[in-house]
């Protein structure tokens, strides 16, 4: 159990260190690595991606607090925004997590490479949408949060990718979106979390100590590590040259979704 542990804490310290200096998404790191660690593990392929998006969700519930505090004091989180979507963050995402219940390893994996692919698009390009409306009303904003939370699902993320986009469209500021993406990245993790517990219970070949497709010694060592390294992170995005770092991020998602597509395929 100390070298699961030990191997876990690792995964989180890796995943906060990047995240502060580069301002990705925990998850995004995350799945990966987990499923590369369950699958050293043992642990059966038919549960991998499930348990791996299921612990990544769990471990953004801790995460996304202290991130949208920090915000929060700096008022940078449009509260009046967070509560408009939050009703279709939850619906979507638990839904989603329904969804993902019910697929193969391989099609949630080549849905994940799928999303790599375009992040890592994203960040070499460095293309961002630009502002040319407002933020729709509830309605509307019932929709986005519906989809947002069905895609952060099936990839185990706080939804930061999809929001910050949609957020600047609609004419707020790159921090501001940022700040309020956090907040909303914390409902999206608590909706996922019950979902893949709830559809994971009385799973065949899930390991012991995990509660549905929640791993818990991966999540403690996640959490415990990731929540040390962040600030690490942050102070380091102030010394070196990120934009390049990202780029070379950039690199590596390709290289690792080409290598989950291979597997596969």
């Amino acid at each position: 159990m100390t070298t699961l542990l030990l191997m876990y804490a690792m995964v989180g310290a890796i995943a906060g260190i990047l995240a502060g200096l580069l301002g990705i998404g925990g998850g995004l790191v995350i799945v990966p690595m987990l499923v590369f660690c369950f699958g050293r593990q043992g642990i059966p392929e038919a549960v991998v991606m499930h348990l791996a998006l299921g612990t990544s969700l769990a471990s953004i519930m801790f995460t996304a607090v202290s991130s949208f505090r920090a915000h929060h004091r700096r008022g940078a989180v449009h509260w009046d925004v967070v509560r408009k979507i939050v009703i279709g963050i939850f619906t979507g995402t638990f839904i989603g997590s329904c969804i993902a219940a019910q697929l193969s390893t391989g099609f949630l994996k080549g849905f994940f490479v799928v999303f790599l692919y375009y992040v890592a698009f994203q960040l070499l390009t460095n293309k961002k949408p630009q502002p040319s409306r407002q933020i729709p009303g509830k309605a509307a904003m019932f929709g986005v949060g519906n989809g947002i939370g069905i895609v952060s699902s099936l990839v185990g993320i706080g939804g930061g990718t999809l929001s910050v986009p949609f957020m600047i469209w609609c004419n707020m500021t790159v921090h501001h979106a940022i700040g309020t993406s956090a907040a909303i990245g914390f409902p999206i993790a608590v909706a996922g979390t019950i979902g893949y517990i709830v559809n994971g219970l009385n799973v065949e070949g899930l390991p012991s100590l995990s509660f549905g497709y929640v791993y818990i010694p991966a999540l403690l060592g996640i959490v415990v590590t990731s929540m040390l390294t962040a600030p690490l992170g942050v102070r380091l995005a102030h010394s070196l040259p990120v934009d390049r770092l990202k780029r070379v991020f950039a690199v590596l998602l390709l290289v690792v979704g080409t290598r989950m597509l291979m597997d596969v395929l």
